[in-house]
């Protein structure tokens, strides 16, 4: 028997011009559920549900790569996910935004879901994409057991 929670989490991006729409770049890869994430699913499950629930994302400047004990995303820009679905009985999908006025000045470099009590849920670090008024960030982040 496996004595761990196997839960994935899948995390997808698109950079796009904001005066021709244009996509500049697509990007899809798999996240870390961190410790604070199974934690979470734990308590969820056992009742425990006071501010338990992944509210928001956030964006980041540290490219460490992700580790299981992270607990926090360095220099976050925090805001509210967006819509979400459930497009299978055993996963859950945010979608996400980061508007051509939000973020301006950060070189994006993590990711992070994180739960409404700040407690962070998963993380995702990727090259660095320096943000500016000229481009927004759309994307999901989906969570499957």
């Amino acid at each position: 028997m496996k004595d761990t929670m196997n839960i994935k989490g899948v995390f997808t991006l698109s950079v796009i011009d904001v005066k021709t729409g244009e996509v500049l770049e697509n990007y899809v890869d798999n996240n870390l559920v961190v410790n604070g994430g199974r934690t979470a699913v734990t308590r969820l499950l056992g009742g425990d549900v006071a501010n338990r629930s992944i509210t928001k994302i956030s964006f980041g400047t540290n490219g460490t790569a992700p580790a299981s004990t992270d607990s926090a995303i360095t220099g976050a820009f925090t805001k509210s996910l967006g819509a979400v679905s459930y497009p299978t009985i055993n996963s859950v999908r945010w979608a996400w935004t980061l508007e051509d006025n939000e973020g301006n000045g950060i070189g994006i470099r993590e990711y992070g879901l994180v739960c409404n009590n700040d407690v962070l849920f998963a993380r995702k670090t990727r090259e660095i994409i320096n943000k500016n008024s000229s481009i927004r960030l759309v994307g999901t982040w989906e969570v499957s057991f």
